[in-house]
């Protein structure tokens, strides 16, 4: 039965309740969202979906809470939310409602619970604590979204319930644009094999539009690539892959002499007319043409390997 109320606690709000209200409300749009803990609402029935209050955890009759003794574990004994309960049962359903193709709803399923859901989980229970970000604990999502409560001495009624409001258009932006990357990755996954697969054995890669790389030359085993070149508005990109997800290391940077130069001076540097712009830290430049950006790029791997990376290679 499709239902009609979607119940959650009343008074103030966290991110776990406010993104279960996310993924249930695009799939019940219908449903209005009831904030209450009468006994008459956290009950279970057939017209509604409780969450993060009743005291009990019974997926078919659509109770999620984590609240009481013997409250649900993952396979890891990590403990639930209410968030990780009702993307487990309904997060599928929502990757496709949203436009996910169903051939990639598994993996990004997975990859949004360890990434996203986790987290706020873990936080929402105690077991993780924003301050071991250090100083970007108070920038972490589960803090941002609960600094949009009213304050203690607020003393409109309402001021609860509207915030919460407020807080969802927001929290609801966050998951919808991170499912929309996660997807976008997978798409790119496609073009990226694709343009490995031309690039043979040479060095660079050129793709035919900016987009997330880096997950599919890994997953390649494509260990030779060190540049990658590709289309934007009105110019052309060059720009270096990083070794590892963290950190700023790259295969190899740009040639030291184009650091912070541009234009004429730039050009003048490398030789090649069209060249206008490299950064200094020299992970990316930029080049009116795709000849003048292929040329910068062959020039880049031939000192790449005439230095540091042939002194690597010759060593191994």
């Amino acid at each position: 039965m499709t239902p009609e109320f979607l119940v959650t606690h009343s008074g103030g709000f966290h991110a776990d309740e406010l993104l279960s209200s996310v993924i249930l409300t695009r799939l019940f749009p219908q449903a209005r969202i009831v904030r209450s803990r009468s006994p008459e609402w956290i009950s279970p029935g057939g017209d509604r979906i409780i969450y993060d209050v009743g005291g009990a955890y019974d997926a078919q009759a659509r109770i999620f809470d984590h609240h009481q003794r013997g409250a649900p574990l993952r396979d890891d004994s990590q403990p639930y939310s209410s968030f990780g309960l009702i993307w487990k049962h309904y997060g599928r359903d929502y990757l496709v409602a949203s436009g996910v193709p169903e051939a990639h709803a598994a993996d990004i399923h997975a990859s949004f619970d360890a990434s996203f859901v986790l987290p706020v989980d873990l936080v929402d229970n105690g077991a993780l604590s924003p301050s071991v970000a250090g100083l970007l604990g108070g920038l972490t999502l589960p803090v941002l979204l609960e600094t949009l409560k009213p304050v203690f001495d607020e003393t409109d009624p309402e001021a609860d319930d509207r915030a919460f409001h407020n807080a969802l258009t927001i929290a609801r932006a966050f998951v919808e644009a991170r499912i929309a990357k996660s997807a976008a990755k997978l798409r790119a996954e496609a073009l990226v094999h694709q343009a490995i697969v031309d690039a043979g054995e040479g060095r660079i890669l050129e793709l035919p539009m900016g987009m997330p790389f880096r997950p599919a030359v890994v997953k390649a085993g494509a260990d030779h690539l060190l540049f990658v070149v590709h289309p934007r508005d009105k110019d052309w990109c060059l720009t270096t892959i990083r070794r590892a997800d963290e950190g700023f290391e790259v295969r190899a940077d740009l040639p030291a002499a184009w650091a912070g130069l541009t234009n004429d001076d730039l050009e003048a540097a490398s030789g090649v007319k069209g060249a206008s712009f490299c950064h200094n830290g020299r992970f990316v430049a930029a080049a009116r043409t795709r000849e003048a950006a292929l040329a910068m790029a062959e020039l880049a791997v031939k000192e790449a390997i005439a230095t540091g990376l042939g002194r690597a290679e010759a060593a191994e």
